[in-house]
């Protein structure tokens, strides 16, 4: 019995120190872009500051995730011919193995969009990869292949996006854009079998759709799986769209949202609002989580419309307000409660990469491999910039006190502080 207690009572101290040194997924632990990590680096460079650093085969646009002693990304290779996860030790880079499956079809994408440009994600045992067109595929932490799925080719001209998310025993994947095999889809992550299917409207179109990532959000006393779509045809209203994640059954929708989708979904830290950002000009919403039906009237708190920069980055929520980037270069700090801009400034380059926030500070990359760090507060604050002078489109990872960078050349390991 007292061993129990105090296995029971280890088992609580250690658990918060344990999550905050993984990185399992798109956007971190709970999907949101905070890392509860401190000393996080503040500078560095191509060759400060760098703990290792390990060449890529090919350009990509996702972001590593880390858990205990292993990195892992998904990497396209041949042009995408292949699709691989790679494995590398969090200590020194090494790669411990490499995994790829063949794609038969043959995608189109944007030229910013390479093969692969969805993250992986792990629960600890195994690692699940989301290849689009080459399918769902699981491996354990040695490189096995557990089990593989092929969904059906994704057909956009600007290729996919969305990461897959785990909710329990449930493995769920955004099938999409593109006409006319949109879909959500939750698959048991132990066999890769059907759970529920959700079949979704899309436009048929080379420009619009969603390749947002959904996100889990605890309403009261149910968890609603929530993400954005467009509308039916362009012109018309994109909504959100929240789902029981455990059955697929559709929970309510909120409309107002724009027809070209690219970021997450953000919860603020009460998990009483969602903020969700669209592209090309598009409208920013916020909604209120635990609805019915069409909860347009009552859920929807505000919209802002009107001249929006384009916006392909995830904002991220710290103490009571909301932080974005825009892809001409702006970063904003917004009101949660309005929308209205609390500050904004422009820094250089062009922000496509989401937010991450830690230790009161926000990281931000630009497409050239500039990392801004700027205090998370009420006013605009600058504390460094970070060169590599390497495209970069993925967003930073954290780990153990290490902040991790994948560009277009390498996988970068960036010094703890300490």
């Amino acid at each position: 019995m007292n061993r129990s207690i105090a296995a029971v009572i280890g088992f609580i101290i250690l658990c918060p120190a344990t999550y905050a040194d993984n990185w399992p997924a798109w956007r971190g632990p709970h999907g949101t872009g905070v890392s509860a990590e401190k000393n996080l680096p503040l500078t560095w460079s191509a060759t400060q500051n760098v703990r290792w650093k390990v060449t890529l085969p090919e350009a990509g646009n996702s972001t590593p995730i880390i858990w205990g002693d292993r990195v892992f990304l998904t990497q396209a290779l041949d042009g995408g011919k292949r699709r691989a996860v790679i494995a590398f030790g969090r200590a020194d880079g090494k790669k411990l193995w490499q995994s790829e499956v063949p794609c038969e079809f043959e995608e189109t994408s944007h030229k910013q969009n390479p093969p692969c440009s969805a993250s992986p994600i792990t629960d600890g045992e195994a690692v699940y990869a989301w290849f689009a067109s080459a399918g769902v595929v699981a491996y354990d932490f040695e490189g096995k292949q557990l089990w593989k799925r092929d969904l059906s080719p994704v057909k956009s001209r600007w290729g996919n996006g969305s990461s897959p998310i785990l909710y329990k025993d449930l493995l769920i994947v955004f099938h999409g854009p593109g006409a006319p095999n949109t879909f959500l889809i939750a698959l048991d992550k132990r066999t890769g079998k059907t759970v529920w299917k959700q079949d979704e409207a899309s436009i048929d179109s080379p420009v619009f759709g969603c390749w947002s990532t959904p996100i889990i959000v605890k309403a009261g006393e149910r968890d609603e799986l929530i993400l954005p779509l467009p509308g039916e045809k362009i012109g018309g209203d994109g909504m959100f769209k929240a789902y029981d994640p455990a059955t697929g059954k559709a929970l309510w929708i909120c409309k107002g949202l724009g027809n070209e989708i690219y970021a997450m979904p953000t919860v603020n830290e009460t998990r009483d609002l969602v903020v969700a950002i669209s592209g090309h000009n598009g409208p920013i919403v916020g909604v209120k989580p635990g609805g019915k039906g069409d909860v347009t009237g009552t859920h929807r708190t505000w919209r802002v419309a009107g001249k929006n920069p384009q916006r392909v980055g995830s904002g991220v929520f710290h103490q009571g307000r909301f932080f974005l980037a825009d892809a001409p270069g702006f970063v904003e700090c917004l009101d949660p409660k309005n929308g209205e801009p609390l500050w904004k400034e422009r820094l250089e380059g062009d922000l496509w990469g989401s937010m991450l926030v830690a230790d009161g500070r926000l990281y931000v990359t630009s497409l050239k491999g500039e990392t801004f760090v700027l205090a998370a507060g009420p006013k605009y604050q600058l504390l460094a910039r970070n060169k590599l002078d390497e495209p970069t489109y993925a967003a930073p990872a954290v780990a153990n006190g290490d902040l991790f960078l994948r560009t277009y050349q390498n996988l970068y390991c960036i010094k703890s502080a300490k």
